[in-house]
């Protein structure tokens, strides 16, 4: 049997559009800042729906942690958000001091903040150099890089990695800061805060760039609370929530910890949050280095049984990581190793608002929207 189908010609045409097209973007695309994949279903150049499909990069972390003792397991949570290397150490140890009641000195607990900020403005450092090649302008990343260099500078002398630090222990630090080091820090701090205005001057008031982002992929306040976001994402639509000033762990209490938040929800809020931040974690580590020069001379960690058991129970630590909050959930039947932990890691939440940004918006915007929200996929997918 044959089908007969007149095609007219133009805008009068019957038989033609109609149907949406769906267009894979990724799982191995230069726009999906790693092995994420987005389903969209399109009207025309609208975006109707987004689905991210996550999975391609699961590694089986939480799972790891459960065959390895609690010295292991900081090394496995040392990797998945590869930009945040001490912070995802640090929210490991806090757990399991908390487990078993190990108290570090108050040395360590100064010199983990400092290098935790440090860490911070490293990681937002990459997104800001990184973001606006995603909007055509590949200077910044060299003016970023110069910076992160800076900075890599110190965390390397001090711990000996440049990426994967594996410096915290638990009941402190591996070892005691070089001698000088303190000294360096601030000449880095300052050195990277007068570098971090030449890149605004680049960036913030360009009027490409806020064509691109202003307005564009806005998340709004109360989504932002039911999705579960977290970090400058979510302060940028005006979720106004940082557990170091909320829920203080370490001594941040002892800190005026200035939050950045907007209001605006859209792109450009969460490039200046993400820009603001910097400033705040520079200040913040400049009061810690001024702390620790005024500690008296004392250890960096404490001795520790050489198999390390916590006792039967459960705890949970969460940190303000500099994507977000991380939670660490740990339940342990008084062996060495884990017998369950749970990760929460900001990236797995914030993707999961991307639907709400994307729907309706142009798909021109697709690549703006998407490297606006700062994630890293190993920290989806563990």
């Amino acid at each position: 049997m044959s089908t007969e189908r007149t095609v007219a010609i133009g805008s009068g045409a019957t038989h033609l559009g109609g149907e949406d097209m769906v267009l894979n973007i990724g799982p191995q695309h230069p726009a999906t800042h790693g092995v994420l994949r987005l389903r969209l279903t399109l009207d025309g150049e609208q975006i109707s729906e987004v689905e991210p499909i996550i999975g391609y990069m699961h590694r089986g972390a939480e799972k790891l942690f459960e065959v390895r003792d609690y010295r292991q397991i900081i090394v496995l949570a040392n990797r998945h958000d590869w930009l945040s290397a001490f912070a995802n150490e640090l929210g490991v140890v806090l757990a399991v001091e908390r487990m078993t009641g190990i108290e570090p000195p108050v040395r360590a607990v100064w010199a983990r903040m400092l290098l935790a900020e440090l860490n911070r403005v490293l990681n937002h450092l990459m997104f800001v150099g990184s973001y606006p090649i995603e909007l055509g302008a590949i200077t910044p990343i060299f003016y970023a890089f110069r910076e992160r260099e800076t900075l890599q500078a110190v965390m390397e002398e001090v711990s000996g990695g440049r990426m994967h630090y594996m410096f915290n222990r638990v009941g402190g630090l591996k070892e005691d800061l070089p001698l000088g080091w303190l000294d360096r820090v601030r000449q880095a701090i300052a050195d990277v805060r007068r570098g971090a205005r030449e890149i605004e001057r680049l960036i913030r008031d360009n009027e490409i760039f806020h064509a691109r982002t202003k307005g564009i992929g806005v998340l709004s306040r109360q989504d932002a609370a039911a999705y579960g976001v977290s970090g400058p994402i979510a302060r940028a639509s005006g979720l106004d929530f940082d557990l170091r000033r909320d829920e203080p762990y370490l001594a941040y209490d002892e800190l005026d910890v200035p939050v950045v938040t907007r209001t605006e929800g859209d792109c450009l809020a969460r490039f200046e949050c993400l820009a603001d931040q910097i400033y705040t974690s520079l200040d913040l580590a400049d009061a810690c280095a001024d702390r620790l020069s005024q500690l008296p001379p004392g250890p960096i960690n404490v001795r520790t049984p050489k198999i390390l058991k916590a006792p039967a129970g459960d705890t949970y630590a969460w940190t303000e990581n500099p994507l977000g909050v991380n939670g660490y959930y740990l339940v342990s039947r008084g062996e060495k190793t884990p017998w369950r932990m749970k990760l929460r890691s900001a990236s797995f939440n914030n993707v999961q608002a991307i639907p709400e940004l994307m729907r309706g918006a142009l798909l021109a915007d697709m690549i703006a929207i998407l490297g606006s929200m700062f994630f890293v996929v190993g920290d989806i997918d563990k």
